[in-house]
């Protein structure tokens, strides 16, 4: 067996792994939504205990309480809730199928001699790592293990459809590809795109729990109890903020470091190919997302949204461009 098979047989053995993690991580959202639905029929008896008291009592001091109880429950934007075994079981599940991919993509690099991301398949093998780099990174700065099951259910869509659509015999650089800016432009491109999802995957659960607080705040309950034990709106998406800024900054230097590229490969700094235009396009969208919140005052769902096209951008230039439009980069597709 060669270093490439054997890199094969890593990728499948990170992606059983990510597999486990993720329903690891399934169960304990589901944990969650039970832990909220006791937490609420407790709810329900104090409120109904208050109100048999207000009742028998007849005096103010009563009503003042079942008022104070029931505002809290209206309001109560989050459950409390400890660390399920469940939840340590799907992080320590994701260092460990990390580590396997890391080797994965290593020992392609190894058996193609030169750094592994030259094309669909292992620019997929490389972003999907830098992915999950990102999420556990954050995760000794901010308690983002909520987001696992996004997380690590992406990576394996991705894994899948590159080693299924997209895998490819090792195979020499063409020539426009022999640079050291293969290095540095792809690996930030890759980078930066681990910073928008995680930012992506904020917003997303942004919607929702912006979604639960309204229907909270019209005396209204929810399907997705697990919101309940997540962080408010508001945290979320500052959070999904100052993640997407940096992921911002890697994309600017991205598009920076593709027209020094170019002008050495091709002889001009820009030529409306239709891979730079969308990385311009990208940076666009989350240029506009970081101006509008900043100045311009847009927040809640409205900034959400321009988070999630922009990562919707960020996949369409991977999936869509990379495969059916032809270009100078067209060798991505290879």
């Amino acid at each position: 067996m060669n270093l490439n098979e054997l890199s094969i047989l890593s990728l499948y053995s990170a992606m059983a792994v990510y597999a486990l993690a993720f329903i690891a991580f399934s169960f304990d959202l589901a944990k969650r939504s039970a832990a909220v639905t006791s937490a609420t029929a407790a709810d329900a008896q104090v409120r109904r205990a208050a109100s048999a008291r207000a009742e028998a009592a007849g005096a103010a001091g009563g009503t003042t309480t079942l008022t104070r109880i029931s505002a809290r429950i209206a309001n109560d934007a989050v459950t409390p809730y400890g660390r399920s075994a469940s939840l340590r079981v799907g992080v320590s599940l994701t260092v460990l199928a990390w580590l396997i991919h890391l080797v994965s993509a290593v020992l392609r690099g190894v058996a193609a001699e030169r750094v592994p991301w030259a094309n669909m398949y292992e620019f997929a093998m490389t972003g999907t790592l830098l992915i999950v780099s990102v999420f556990l990174i954050v995760l000794t700065r901010a308690d983002l293990r909520f987001l696992g099951t996004f997380v690590t259910g992406m990576v394996l869509v991705l894994l899948g459809i590159a080693a299924l659509r997209f895998y490819v015999e090792v195979a020499p650089l063409p020539p426009a590809l022999q640079s050291a800016w293969l290095v540095i432009h792809v690996f930030v491109a890759s980078l930066g795109t681990g910073f928008f999802a995680l930012g992506f995957a904020l917003s997303t659960v942004q919607l929702l729990q912006f979604r639960r607080e309204s229907l909270l705040a019209s005396a209204k309950s929810g399907r997705l109890r697990f919101l309940a034990t997540l962080p408010s709106a508001a945290t979320l998406e500052n959070l999904a903020y100052r993640v997407t800024i940096i992921g911002f900054i890697l994309w600017t230097f991205t598009l920076m470091a593709g027209s020094i590229w170019a002008e050495q490969a091709w002889g001009r700094y820009w030529g409306w190919d239709t891979k730079e235009v969308w990385t311009f396009i990208i940076w666009t969208l989350y240029a506009g997302y970081i101006h509008a919140r900043a100045t311009r005052g847009w927040r809640g769902s409205r900034s959400a949204w321009l988070s999630i096209i922009g990562f919707a951008a960020v996949m369409f230039n991977f999936g869509i461009v990379n495969v059916f439009f032809k270009g100078l980069h067209s060798y991505s597709g290879l």
